[in-house]
């Protein structure tokens, strides 16, 4: 019984130090930011400019901030999502495979469908295929929550047609 009470006790210690030594070396880095909604946080890479630029000056910005077209809103996946895609975005920063222009994978192509048609359901329930997921909103809508995108290696999107 004894031994269980230090260990716990030991646990919790150790989980402290972790955080505080985590709290002092990831402050002044601003990683802290990425904890939150802020879409600065999403725009510290100059692959995200012309994106966050383009959310800027788009009326989405009024109502929406990256995490809410770009993470699921329940608590848990939405963690899992940003502890996930946090990890992929080190890996190819820190391996210098960070790509011009990017794109969405299968699984944010599905989260921001979601969320497409949790702010706009009344809009797209009759609309066949956008509920069953054979279609995406941003198929036809691509320009709407970014503006026309551009990037230096592909210009703009009606350049790229």
């Amino acid at each position: 019984m004894r031994t269980t009470v230090y260990w716990a006790i030991g646990g919790v210690i150790g989980v402290l130090i972790v955080a505080g030594l985590g709290a002092l070396f990831l402050a002044p880095q601003g990683l802290g930011a990425y904890l939150s909604d802020d879409p600065q946080a999403c725009n510290n890479c100059h692959v995200m400019n012309a994106s966050y630029e383009g959310w800027f000056h788009a009326a989405h910005r009024r109502v929406a901030v990256c995490n809410d077209c770009h993470t699921p809103h329940e608590f848990p996946l939405k963690w899992a999502t940003k502890v996930t895609k946090g990890m992929q975005h080190v890996y190819f920063y820190t391996t210098y495979q960070i790509p011009a222009q990017i794109y969405a994978d299968p699984s944010t192509r599905q989260i921001v469908q979601a969320n497409c048609v949790r702010c706009h359901f009344n809009t797209v329930s009759g609309q066949s295929g956008l509920l069953q997921g054979e279609r995406f909103c941003f198929d036809c809508h691509r320009t709407v929550a970014h503006g026309e995108r551009r990037s230096i290696a592909f210009g703009t999107l009606s350049e790229r047609r």
